[in-house]
């Protein structure tokens, strides 16, 4: 599959990994309540190369909350994985693993050091 953009072919491995990104991003966004005032993204999200398990690096802000999203997340994969095997039905799906990704917070402490400095 070629991107409109450009002549560059897309492997499958990047396609599930787009389509997973981006329905996961939506079926977080419904099904998951997380505490007032916290903002959680899907930062990143690597495939194994068999996509036999897909790391999802998330983002949250405050960073002070980041524990309770990543037990929320982990005690929920269960059912987020269900939801979205229901949604792409891709064989097999790949198990989800949730991390914290920090490269959000630490690109805008850089920053904020570099326009203090």
């Amino acid at each position: 599959m070629r991107s409109p953009n450009n002549n560059k072919m897309y492997t499958r491995s990047e396609r599930v990994t787009s389509l997973i990104q981006s329905e996961l991003s939506q079926i977080i966004l419904r099904e998951v309540e997380f505490p007032p005032g916290v903002l959680v993204t899907i930062a990143s999200m690597d495939l194994d190369k068999k996509m036999e398990r897909a790391i999802i690096g998330v983002s949250v802000i405050p960073s002070e909350k980041a524990d309770i999203v990543s037990k929320m997340l982990t005690n929920r994969t269960g059912y987020l994985q269900m939801l979205l095997l229901k949604k792409i039905n891709i064989k097999p799906m790949p198990q989800l693993v949730f991390k914290i990704d920090k490269g959000y917070e630490h690109a805008a402490n850089i920053e904020k050091l570099l326009i203090d400095g």
